[in-house]
């Protein structure tokens, strides 16, 4: 029976090593880091690419406020309520002390400076997949930015989600690094690939998720419930948007419709960002929606 005991004390501790050095923060290699030259004209481009104000800009800001990366919106969700923090240049308060490597781990694998999983409502599920030259120029853009000494406020998110150690489980299930739509694309479509997957994350919003908030690959871009409550998130699949390539580009540019119908609701700021690539940038998300396959399980029920 001391021997069961010792046993069974024995695969439990080695259960709960395992356990902790599987879920343990993961870190981007410094030496990717090394030699990549920041270029600030990029790291505009991917700043608006992928939303950086849309999130961390006070409530109600326009215009050159919304570089004022001051955080404190909302974001009301079946685990609590999750605040934008302060991402300003501030070295205090705000990422201002960061390294390029801090930014790096945040970004690509969802790890704070001090080795601390961050929620998943920072979308770095498609982060993920951002290029380390583009983490460096965006980088040097965010320091070019004000500096606003606005304290960062404390998350609300309920017991037992806030525990940040469990976030290494959430991240083994969920955090899937790579590409979801493959096969034989067109440079264009890889261009668009890149900015809807990675930098403008699309699908954490146009993507439905599982009870644990994990997005459900297997039904990529075919719209989800709204997570304010109110309606549904359309799906961007072909046979849900059957605007042309043209009238893709063209909303994401001016933000009106085929039908001259305009944006409304988050896509209003969605919009102020996309409005800011290149012709070719909005072409390219357009072939990449067009390449995107109809989900072969149907659309998800309400």
């Amino acid at each position: 029976m001391k021997r069961f005991f010792l046993f069974t004390a024995f695969v439990a501790l080695s259960v709960g090593l395992a356990g902790l050095v599987l879920t343990r923060p993961q870190r981007v290699d410094q030496a990717l880091l090394e030699g990549v030259t920041p270029d600030l004209a990029r790291g505009e481009t991917i700043f608006y690419a992928a939303g950086c104000a849309s999130c961390h800009s006070a409530q109600g800001a326009v215009g050159e406020d919304k570089l004022m990366l001051s955080g404190g919106r909302r974001f009301e969700t079946d685990f609590g309520t999750f605040i934008a923090p302060n991402i300003s240049s501030d070295p205090e308060v705000g990422i201002g002390s960061w390294s390029v490597l801090d930014l790096a781990n945040a970004l690509i694998h969802g790890t704070g400076p001090e080795g601390q999983h961050y929620f998943p409502a920072f979308p770095y599920t498609s982060y993920a997949n951002m290029s380390v030259e583009d983490v460096v120029s965006l980088h040097a853009f965010l320091g070019t930015l004000p500096a606003v000494a606005t304290e960062s406020e404390v998350q609300e998110v309920r017991f037992p989600f806030n525990i940040r150690r469990g976030l290494g489980g959430w991240k083994l299930l969920f955090m899937s690094p790579g590409w979801v739509v493959e096969g034989d694309l067109t440079n264009q479509q890889r261009q668009g690939r890149y900015l809807v997957e990675a930098l403008g994350h699309c699908a954490e919003c146009h993507t439905p998720r599982n009870g644990l908030g994990g997005l459900k690959r297997d039904l990529w871009l075919t719209g989800a419930p709204n997570p304010n409550g109110k309606g549904r998130i359309p799906g961007l699949t072909s046979d849900q948007l059957d605007w042309s390539e043209a009238d893709i580009a063209e909303y994401l540019k001016s933000g009106f419709t085929p039908d001259y119908d305009s944006a409304g609701g988050e896509m209003v700021d969605v919009i102020e960002n996309t409005s800011r690539l290149t012709d070719d940038d909005r072409l390219a998300i357009a072939a990449y929606l067009k390449a995107v396959p109809v989900s072969s399980t149907g659309l998800p029920s309400e």
